[in-house]
């Protein structure tokens, strides 16, 4: 590809995964506290927010509105050292019930010097069991990094600084496995105890002995329709997220990640070697084909989506 045509293609991309992204707003705009009291911080006029935990409770909160559809963005900065038994959330859920609709963005913590396994899962009719479980090709405690989730009729997108990890698509109507299309989701954000399963099963615990532990949240962007706004979902051309393409250069980011860091996969037929497969994970995430001559097969050459330009830094 000439350097025109790649500079091009770089300058759509980036207009294209930015277009329609709302300026981030304050936490009481957008949020209200659901447990914790003090351990909820509000910082920079309240566009940064902190929640700790410690041997007695941890924290959370969680949006005023709920939405159907639409991408949410934040920055999140992971507690440092020894994170054992912790679960640090992003998500998106439904009131919860037996059919309840949840898109997961979860971290689960582990003892020093060992990578947080960031999990990903989907509820649609009270349905889940379908993870997929990644490790980062950067150390989330060191920096803020953005995290995302794209929500629309079609698909679920999850993604981390711009780069894709992960697609679930609509099958419903032709395979009639369960979508959350229906029923409006609010975000919800929380840091807190799960030591009976979160890391290694449960085998590792929690380790209050040097005092709490701090997550950082900020930037938050919210691009999404509300629920009585019949007309929101289908605008096209309002709504970046509607119909987002990842492209050749998208599609070969997802599969450089899921290639390199996904450590837990629910298709793989070895979880479930009775019936084989869900029938969902006959449809492939990979709906561009991959490039037949990449000029390094180990890292395509992907503009990093948050610095327009550069090489992604991995």
């Amino acid at each position: 590809m000439s350097s025109c045509k790649l500079s091009i293609t770089v300058l759509f991309l980036t207009l294209f995964m930015m277009a329609g992204i709302a300026a981030s707003a304050n936490f009481w705009e957008d949020f209200e506290q659901t447990y914790g009291d003090q351990r909820l911080q509000l910082l920079d006029g309240g566009k940064h927010f902190t929640l700790s935990q410690d041997a007695n409770s941890g924290a959370g909160f969680k949006s005023k509105n709920e939405y159907l559809f639409g991408r949410f963005d934040m920055d999140m900065k992971l507690a440092p050292g020894n994170s054992a038994g912790t679960v640090t959330t992003f998500y998106l859920s439904s009131p919860q019930g037996h059919e309840h609709d949840e898109i997961d963005i979860e971290f689960l913590g582990n003892s020093s010097g060992s990578p947080y396994t960031l999990h990903t899962n989907v509820f649609s009719k009270g349905k889940g069991n379908k993870e997929q479980q990644f490790h980062l090709w950067f150390d989330p405690t060191q920096d803020f990094h953005n995290y995302t989730i794209i929500w629309n009729p079609h698909r679920i997108i999850w993604m981390v600084d711009n780069s894709p990890i992960r697609i679930f698509s609509n099958v419903e109507a032709s395979l009639g496995v369960p979508y959350p299309h229906s029923k409006p989701m609010r975000i919800y954000c929380s840091f807190w105890n799960a030591d009976d399963w979160a890391t290694q099963g449960g085998k590792v615990k929690a380790d209050w002995s040097q005092g709490s532990k701090t997550v950082s949240y900020k930037d938050h962007k919210i691009n999404a329709c509300l629920p009585w706004d019949q007309g929101c979902a289908s605008n096209t051309a309002g709504n970046s997220w509607q119909n987002i393409d990842l492209g050749r250069l998208g599609h070969d980011r997802l599969r450089w990640v899921q290639e390199k860091y996904r450590v837990s996969n629910y298709c793989d037929p070895s979880k479930s070697p009775q019936g084989g497969p869900p029938r969902e994970c006959m449809h492939s995430e990979f709906q561009s084909p991959p490039n037949p001559n990449p000029a390094n097969p180990g890292a395509p050459n992907i503009p990093d989506l948050k610095n327009p330009g550069n090489k992604p830094k991995y």
